[in-house]
């Protein structure tokens, strides 16, 4: 009897899970597939600018872009990349090429980064680019949930475009 229970208990069990939906995820990207991603489907841009070794950056990536509604306004709004500010590779965007000066340096931080950051090198940092790649607003240090759901919802909904800052935030 108790083999038959604990059997129904634990098929019962595989059942439900089966039904759960799988937790949704930021889909990010680089920032080359970013840019043609762009092409297909008309967004703002999202860049997380982050190191290996930043502490803060990677209890961003634990914490406050798993939370669920920061994956929903993300997803929606925004091709989201993301961007090691020490790579070593040369990005070419349109006719501008952008490389790590001293690829084989520690620590050496690369120029699309210093030109998304204005060379501001503060880890984390979110980089908001409009649906062309205008420069919005560059965003540095930790964000917890909290205070990045006003921002993404800020620049995703255009709200900049009409309000300023200090009213949206009175509102939301």
């Amino acid at each position: 009897m108790n083999k038959v229970l604990f059997l129904s208990v634990f098929v019962f069990s595989l059942a439900s899970k089966a039904q759960e939906p799988k937790k949704e995820s930021i889909e990010w990207m680089s920032f080359e597939e970013a840019v043609n991603a762009n092409k297909v489907e008309s967004k703002k841009f999202l860049i997380d600018v982050y190191t290996d070794w930043c502490g803060w950056c990677k209890r961003m990536d634990r914490t406050t872009f798993r939370d669920p509604e920061v994956v929903a306004v993300v997803n929606k709004y925004y091709h989201a990349v993301k961007l090691n500010a020490e790579r070593k590779d040369t990005v070419i965007l349109d006719d501008r090429t952008f490389v790590n000066e001293k690829p084989k340096g520690k620590r050496h931080p690369h120029q699309l980064a210093i030109s998304l950051m204005q060379g501001k090198m503060t880890y984390p940092t979110v980089v908001y680019l409009d649906e062309n790649g205008n420069m919005l607003q560059p965003i540095p240090g930790f964000q917890s949930t909290e205070s990045i759901l006003p921002i993404l919802n800020y620049f995703g909904s255009d709200a900049y475009k009409t309000t300023d800052w200090e009213a949206y935030q009175e509102k939301f």
